[in-house]
């Protein structure tokens, strides 16, 4: 009987497991779909402003890290900790990497966000062949402060993240865990800042978009890790911001149309 019952825990285990494999596999091949996406009939005129936003700021984040990475490093590593050199200096320059790069990148989507919405609705018209209600009536300026709006108030939920996590990069020894964390808070708000523009097309606020990202999370966590390894990789990283957003849009645009929530 208990043979039983182990064996039928270990089969539900399994299946629930492939489950969230298979959701987060099929946002992660999402987030990459973009490119392809990006490429459609009236769409790469929407592609330049971001791509140049990206590419801009990208490399004044790649001027910064050579001229300050060393000098960070040598302060936030205590000379007690200096046998432990070899362990945690990959680890500091990992956390700083991803603090410098995700600085950069909450600043280009603030500039950028005007531009990514109308992508955005380019794509889901793409996709669906009817552009989203509320950008048809926006005119550009109502779009930007909308998107402005929205943009910060990402980016004070970033900041309330933010100060635990650069406690812990801070403390020696836990700050062994702080590379880690780091990756997993960049996956998810890549999540909300790339699927807020499709949603956010559509009517839908910050606070609704933080929930529509739970009820799908490991799918979300697939798209924000395709798009933290494209901000990670020279070059690519420059086309990370559209692609993300062609992405996300085809993300919601097919979770929305099978449990008809668009």
């Amino acid at each position: 009987m208990l043979i039983i019952a182990g064996s039928d825990f270990s089969t539900l285990f399994t299946i629930h497991y492939s489950i969230i494999m298979i959701s987060f596999i099929k946002g992660f091949l999402d987030c990459f779909s973009g490119f392809g996406l990006l490429f459609g009939s009236g769409v790469k005129r929407f592609v330049i402003i971001p791509l140049i936003i990206n590419a801009g700021l990208f490399y004044l984040a790649i001027e910064l890290l050579r001229d300050q990475l060393d000098i960070w490093l040598e302060q936030l590593l205590p000379g007690w900790l200096s046998w432990l050199e070899w362990l945690i200096l990959p680890l500091f320059w990992i956390a700083i990497l991803l603090i410098v790069f995700y600085t950069f990148t909450v600043i280009a989507n603030l500039i950028a966000a005007p531009f990514n919405s109308l992508l955005s609705a380019r794509i889901e018209a793409q996709l669906t062949g009817k552009k989203p209600e509320d950008i048809n009536s926006d005119g550009f300026f109502k779009l930007m402060a909308r998107t402005t709006k929205s943009e910060l108030q990402k980016i004070l939920y970033a900041i309330k993240w933010f100060i635990p996590l650069l406690i812990i990069t801070v403390i020696p020894v836990i700050n062994i865990a702080s590379p880690f964390l780091w990756i997993l808070f960049a996956a998810w708000f890549f999540a909300l800042e790339y699927n807020d523009y499709p949603l956010a097309n559509r009517g839908h606020f910050f606070e609704d978009v933080k929930t529509y990202n739970r009820k799908n999370r490991m799918r979300s966590l697939g798209l924000g890790t395709g798009v933290f390894i494209m901000t990670s990789i020279p070059i690519i990283n420059f086309f990370a911001m559209p692609v993300a957003v062609a992405g996300a849009t085809k993300l919601t645009t097919k979770i929305d149309q099978k449990s008809n929530l668009a």
